[in-house]
């Protein structure tokens, strides 16, 4: 099975505990958990803030794909290889 499949249909979500915050004195964007701090670019900060647990992975691709006026396809692989990497680390639940 392939990781689009895999993950078709699915919401993901930060567990608890994790959260994605702007630390405005040194101007860049944090993913917050226990004992762990992650700096996220530009493109991670665009789709985590929509990772909402109640909005679907296909749902993002297309609002960012919109948002963007970008690719289906390769923002769909980037949304995919950042949540399964995340979700690889217990940092988002797929």
């Amino acid at each position: 099975m392939n990781e689009t499949a895999q993950t078709s249909g699915l919401i993901p979500r930060m567990p608890r505990g994790v959260r994605l915050k702007q630390d405005e004195t040194r101007g860049e964007w944090l993913l917050l958990a226990p004992e762990r701090v992650v700096k996220v670019d530009a493109i991670a900060v665009a789709i985590l803030q929509r990772v909402d647990g109640e909005t679907t992975i296909e749902t993002i691709v297309d609002d960012l794909a919109a948002a963007y006026a970008a690719d289906r396809a390769r923002i769909d692989a980037d949304v995919r290889a950042l949540l399964n990497g995340l979700a690889a680390k217990r940092m988002v639940d797929l």
